[in-house]
């Protein structure tokens, strides 16, 4: 298991933004504004007693927002087909233990982390997948959320790369059938998809002062997509879903999920396969990139 680092004693220490990994800092560099780093392990701004953290109430605000307009997206346009017949739904739960690549990079410089697959249980501390559908003759809504909270260790040239992120992932869609048969199914799909991260990238140098470079937003893409269901026996079927959206150089996004299902019973249904999600975006202090992709397992349950 790779060691987690303690924190300083006291609960402070003041930091900078992190150079081009590999490339030595021009001793004439100005140093950015410094940060406070308490005891929790927040990164803050310095201020004096009694002052309000009002930016980070802020983004906390808006995270929310817009966590609550995805839901009723996907719940106010499939209300509007509930007229064409009986609804059915389908709640499903996975494990995903994937491999994470993050990247920040700013005019200063840029650094980038990755966690391996056999690595990805002993580094997480806490993760949810989870899907919600629900469909109504040719219509149908579906909210995808993926919650994931990694600390890991990379070593590079200049030192120790340590690497704390915390990411949010809802896309909701309205889904489409355009084609069926006994067989195959073929469904549209169009929607939203909004990303949160909190990233936080530290550079240890043995002869330095720790360095760090920081990530704290959130952001919505639009996308669409297809997903195509192939029935092969009684109990044995296929899914394939991908989507695509952003439709800026600026903010890409794009994901992949393959699954073999297989039906225990006409309620319960598991899942294994194999998933891919990848999201590059700027801002105006850095430049974002995230992937994950790995191995899923999970159970749905049909009514």
């Amino acid at each position: 298991m790779i060691p987690r680092l303690p924190r300083c004693p006291g609960g402070t220490r003041a930091r900078t933004a992190l150079p081009r990994v590999g490339t030595p800092t021009p001793p004439s560099a100005a140093p950015l504004a410094r940060a406070c780093r308490p005891a929790s392990g927040r990164q803050v701004p310095c201020r004096g007693d009694g002052d309000l953290d009002q930016s980070g109430r802020t983004r906390a605000m808006k995270r929310h927002h817009h966590f609550a307009a995805i839901a009723m997206l996907a719940m106010s346009a499939t209300a509007a087909a509930a007229q064409q017949g009986d609804w059915s739904y389908e709640a499903t739960v996975y494990l995903f233990t994937p491999e994470t690549k993050t990247g920040l990079s700013t005019p200063d410089g840029s650094v980038n982390g990755s966690l391996s697959f056999a690595d990805a249980l002993e580094n997480l501390d806490l993760a949810f997948m989870g899907a919600f559908g629900a469909s109504t003759g040719r219509w149908g809504a579906y909210l995808d959320y993926l919650y994931t909270s990694l600390s890991f260790r990379n070593a590079t040239p200049n030192g120790t790369l340590d690497s704390d992120l915390t990411t949010q992932i809802l896309s909701g869609y309205v889904t489409y059938r355009v084609h069926e048969t006994p067989v195959v199914q073929l469904d549209m799909a169009a929607g939203v998809r909004w990303f949160s991260t909190d990233t936080e990238l530290t550079l240890r140098r043995p002869e330095a002062s720790d360095e760090t470079r920081r990530l704290d937003d959130d952001w919505i893409d639009p996308v669409v997509g297809l997903r195509a269901r192939v029935a092969m026996t009684e109990r044995w079927s296929g899914t394939a879903f991908v989507d695509y959206g952003g439709f800026r150089s600026d903010s890409e996004t794009w994901q992949a999920l393959l699954t073999a299902d297989y039906a225990l019973t006409p309620n319960w249904v598991l899942r294994g396969g194999y998933r891919y999600i990848s999201v590059d975006h700027d801002t105006a202090e850095n430049g974002f990139s995230f992937s994950q992709s790995g191995v899923v397992f999970g159970a749905a349950y049909r009514f």
